[in-house]
């Protein structure tokens, strides 16, 4: 038997995803099954498992691949040198959600993280990973508030584990919403109006002070 190569490996895994993507949009994750992706993408359930151990680790490897474009903006909001942290946040935002809108695969993705995507027993593995990637995330923002500041962009008795919080849920909503009702308001034209807002709750709001 010919061993296949990496690159082949790669596409297999790449056709998995796909099919997976494509699946779990139509179906929503808790009524698709490993058999209906094998299909879909033309291979053997056992080529499945050779990359993905079971369904929330292929759900999961779907997800990262969202990460990937904005990580570098993100990195430098959190960094000490960085003489503008907030306004890299606020770059980072709009064009998370000008993103979401022009790419469809984005959309997709999010489209089944938050509106088909069950935490079922069989979706324990997934629901663990969800919450770890939210206190990740969490983590993230707050570094880069306390960047803000301490560069005196935000006030200096702004609680930054609150406020994180409060911008997350902020920019989460708006996404969730557009994702069920797209057609309610124009998020690409208004995505900066849309962050300056959040931002404004941060600059703004008493109770987000210490």
């Amino acid at each position: 038997m010919v061993r296949r190569t990496k690159e082949e490996a790669q596409e297999t895994r790449s056709q998995i995803l796909e099919a997976a993507e494509k699946a779990f949009y139509k179906r929503g994750v808790a009524r698709t099954t490993l058999a209906d992706i094998a299909e879909l993408a033309g291979v053997t359930r056992g080529a499945i498992y050779w990359h993905f151990n079971n369904k929330a680790e292929l759900v999961q490897a779907m997800l990262d691949t969202l990460r990937e474009p904005l990580d570098e903006l993100a990195k430098a909001s959190e960094s000490e040198e960085e003489v503008d942290p907030l306004g890299c946040m606020r770059k980072l935002l709009i064009q998370l959600m000008q993103h979401l809108v022009l790419d469809p695969k984005t959309r997709r993705i999010n489209e089944i993280l938050h509106h088909k995507c069950e935490f079922a027993d069989d979706m324990c593995d997934i629901r663990q990973q969800r919450q770890n990637s939210l206190i990740d995330c969490h983590a993230h923002i707050s570094l880069s508030l306390a960047n803000a500041i301490r560069r005196g962009q935000l006030p200096a008795d702004l609680a930054p584990e609150r406020a994180a919080i409060a911008i997350h849920a902020y920019i989460d909503g708006i996404i969730k919403r557009w994702l069920l009702l797209p057609e309610s308001f124009d998020l690409h034209k208004d995505a900066e109006l849309w962050v300056d807002t959040g931002l404004d709750m941060l600059r703004l709001s008493p109770a987000l002070r210490k």
